[in-house]
């Protein structure tokens, strides 16, 4: 069985309240290497058999008119997942 991961992420310009309240929270935790968090969302695709390029189009397909909303936000990833171990 493969899996096709789908990353998205809010537009920059596009305020991220969630973000910024883990931004905040860092520093209070020790970790202030940080300057900015943005958060976005991660889908994974379950496909039977290998993951093949058109099945990798199809993800980005679904990802585009399904798994984001265009207005707010960018799909910034559509991958096999055994490719990124």
């Amino acid at each position: 069985m493969g899996r096709i991961v789908v990353e998205v992420m809010p537009k920059p310009e596009i305020l991220d309240p969630q973000g910024k309240a883990v931004a905040g929270a860092l520093p209070r935790l020790g970790l202030d290497q940080f300057t900015g968090v943005r958060q976005g969302k991660r889908f994974e695709l379950s496909v039977d058999g290998e993951v093949t390029p058109e099945l990798i189009d199809a993800a980005r397909k679904a990802a585009e008119t399904a798994l984001s909303n265009p207005i707010i936000e960018d799909v910034v990833g559509v991958y096999d997942a055994e490719e990124q171990r």
